[in-house]
């Protein structure tokens, strides 16, 4: 593309040789002054090209080595979280809940619902109350309505 800037720019200032209209007038100077000003501009966009491809290429190796650090340092809190034995009693005695008020993971063990008084559980970041399990919320189905029965099936 720079190339054709600059073949495009000394097309012009041939034709603009051509034209005769004398070393000292007044339309001479003027087009040699533009012409002049777009020889600078193709320059500066050609500069502008080249250093473009060099930060181009510096970002890809940037991201390249950034995704093999990822993959290092990720790989391996992965596999010792997998294979932690606490997290793992802790996934496989309850269940988790995402607050929605702080989005941070609750983990609920399975022997808190086999209580028989209400349970309500907050999330230890913000407080914010992510479960709520009392009798008010079970619902007897001969109660409900007929409409809610036959949407239920």
């Amino acid at each position: 593309m720079t190339e054709e800037l600059k073949a495009r720019v000394s097309y012009l200032r041939g034709f603009a040789e051509g034209l005769d209209l004398g070393e000292e007038s007044k339309e001479q100077k003027v087009l040699q002054k533009v012409i002049d000003l777009l020889e600078q501009v193709s320059e500066e966009v050609e500069q502008l090209r080249v250093d473009y491809d060099e930060l181009f290429e510096y970002t890809e190796a940037i991201d390249d080595d950034l995704t093999e650090l990822e993959e290092d340092f990720y790989e391996d809190d992965l596999d010792e979280d997998f294979y932690d034995d606490d997290l793992l009693d802790d996934y496989n005695e309850g269940f988790s809940i995402e607050c929605p008020n702080c989005r941070e993971i609750v983990i609920v063990d399975d022997d808190i619902l086999d209580q028989e008084e209400a349970i309500e559980v907050t999330c230890p970041g913000c407080g914010e109350v992510v479960l709520v399990d009392d009798e008010e919320w079970e619902v007897d189905l001969e109660e409900l309505p007929e409409e809610l029965e036959e949407t239920e099936d």
